[in-house]
């Protein structure tokens, strides 16, 4: 019988097996319930933080100032921002961070020629501004949003000191690496070599209008007026005295003076007080020289319209077609006739407080030498002094009916002496405290 070669002591194969797959069973059976319970892994897309929103640039301008150019832009959002002089050409570069601006190119004022935008990447603004002459920056600063403004961007420029320009630069921002100041400096040498618009010349201020100033010679063509005792006609007295007035006045080169007549023509007394309103006159003077059945009355006086010639003028006034301007300038056509005759009236008075203070420089201004009435200032209804929004004065030189006074206006130094006094007068309404006492 043969023997087997396997030790007594050896496990069939089989049972093996058995054994194997059972611990396989009771491990398994081990660890379901924690495979039960876990939860798949799930892996989280990684995305990136979004971008902020580029500020906009709302409104650009420069302001000029004695000492200084300042440039102001208005930004939805405060940003950091870059300043640097650059020396040539002379100008200055200005970058924002995260901004956008379509800008294109700007015209210059004071410091500054021109201004001119770039996006030199997809977040960073540059404004290139040309200046006419190197420059310093005296200040930078992106201001907040306060008293229902945007935040803004001030940049005030300065003449720089020296014959270069500050290359010290201001602010937060980064430069950006590699840039180097190529396309500035391209951009800037641009703007100066593009042709500049001439500059229109300054204007100069209006010197301030010259006062104007109606003589009125006192009758003229068939009324002849007074006529003297030596056988002068006032017309030709009046005339040949506001000729030497005109000259006189004229010669201060202080006013302006048209006369109601330059030659002997008639002229209603109506549109010689038309003239000096037509004219936007200042002041108006009717010169007359009277005279009297008494041969011994004589002297200068001075005329004013009277009160109750005044209530007539301006009840006439208001009925008149041309209320539109009767009193000086205002508009009566809408108003009632009671309305419009006050309005009138009221013009009239402040005139004639005008007239009388002028009236009162006439008598104290006179050459010691011109003789006047006991009573020189008068005031009575003459028609050529009814314009209500002028300040006029009848100036009775004297009576041709006296012997001395008839002599005296046909003589001209005493004509001469007698305007002086009037230039006198004038100057006093018009400069308060000029006009010289009478001596």
């Amino acid at each position: 019988m043969r023997r087997s070669c396997q030790p007594a002591f050896a496990v069939p194969i089989r049972a093996w097996r058995a054994f194997l797959a059972l611990l396989a069973w009771l491990l398994a059976c081990a660890l379901m319930p924690a495979l039960a319970g876990a939860q798949p892994v799930q892996t989280a897309a990684i995305q990136a933080p979004p971008l902020p929103v580029p500020a906009q640039v709302l409104d650009a301008r420069l302001g000029v100032h004695p000492d200084k150019t300042r440039f102001v832009m208005e930004l939805t959002e405060a940003v950091a921002f870059r300043v640097e002089p650059q020396a040539s050409p002379a100008s200055v570069v200005v970058e924002l961070g995260n901004a956008r601006w379509a800008g294109g190119i700007l015209p210059g004022r004071g410091l500054v020629s021109a201004i001119a935008s770039e996006m030199v990447t997809a977040d960073r603004l540059r404004l290139v501004l040309a200046t006419t002459v190197p420059v310093r920056i005296a200040w930078a600063e992106v201001i907040p949003p306060r008293d229902g403004k945007p935040p803004r961007f001030i940049l005030d420029l300065e003449p720089s000191a020296g014959a270069a320009a500050d290359r010290r630069a201001v602010g937060s921002l980064s430069p950006l690496p590699g840039t180097g100041g190529t396309s500035a400096a391209t951009v800037a040498a641009s703007l100066a070599s593009a042709p500049r618009p001439p500059i229109p010349p300054k204007e100069r201020p209006k010197a301030p209008e010259l006062p104007l100033i109606v003589l009125d010679a006192g009758h003229g063509g068939q009324d002849p007026g007074a006529i003297g005792v030596n056988g002068i006609h006032e017309k030709d007295v009046t005339l040949a005295m506001a000729r030497e007035l005109r000259r006189q006045l004229l010669a201060t080169g202080r006013y302006r003076v048209v006369m109601t007549r330059d030659k002997d023509v008639f002229l209603p007394l109506r549109d010689r007080a038309a003239v000096a309103r037509s004219n936007d006159a200042h002041l108006f003077i009717s010169l007359h020289a009277d005279s009297m059945s008494s041969r011994k009355v004589r002297g200068l006086s001075v005329y004013t319209l009277s009160d109750k010639a005044s209530d007539r003028e301006a009840e006439m006034l208001a009925q008149r077609e041309n209320k539109a301007d009767a009193a000086g300038g205002l508009n009566l056509k809408t108003q009632s006739a009671e309305v419009a005759n006050i309005l009138i009236s009221l013009s009239q008075r402040e005139k004639m407080n005008q007239s009388r203070r002028f009236a009162g420089l006439v008598v104290s201004s006179l050459d010691k030498n011109i003789a006047v009435l006991p009573s020189p200032l008068r005031s009575a209804g003459f028609g050529v002094l009814t314009a209500p929004d002028v300040p006029s004065v009848l100036v009775e030189m004297g009576y041709l009916s006296h012997a001395q006074d008839a002599s005296l206006l046909n003589n001209a130094t005493h004509r001469r002496r007698m305007a002086a006094s009037l230039v006198r007068a004038v100057d006093g309404y018009f400069s308060p405290g000029a006009g010289r006492k009478r001596s």
